[in-house]
């Protein structure tokens, strides 16, 4: 049983930075793919980025130069560095990982993502 949880959401001005926190138990957690997604009221749910069991990562447009993706392998947990914050990052975040192939753990340009099968609770970030 795969179980994911976020922390390290709240709210900050425009300019400011947060770090983001997933720690995952259940699952060989090595092989897995992971990624980042958010939700804004009323839009659909777009892919931030993410990461395979390469470490090798990818990233929307709309974020590409301010967040970056990492994993602790050591802790089994996956973080989100965001930087330069704008208030259109405003956002429910979401981690989320699945037993997907290297080649389609991608998130694209347009934040379009392959589907997973495991996420967490989702943590608020409010960019004022």
């Amino acid at each position: 049983h795969v179980q994911l949880v976020e922390s390290g959401g709240g709210s900050v001005q425009g300019g400011g930075s947060l770090r983001l926190s997933c720690v995952v138990s259940g699952t060989l957690y090595n092989s897995y793919c992971m990624g980042w997604f958010r939700q804004a009221p009323g839009k659909r749910r777009e892919g931030v980025a993410a990461i395979d069991s390469d470490s090798k990562s990818t990233y929307a447009d709309s974020v590409k130069g301010r967040f970056t993706i990492s994993k602790d392998n050591a802790k089994n947990t996956l973080y989100l560095q965001m930087n330069s914050l704008k208030p259109e990052d405003t956002a429910m975040y979401y981690c989320a990982a699945d037993l997907i192939p290297r080649s389609w753990c991608v998130v694209t340009a347009t934040g379009d993502y392959p589907d997973f099968g495991y996420w967490g609770q989702g943590t608020q970030v409010t960019v004022s």
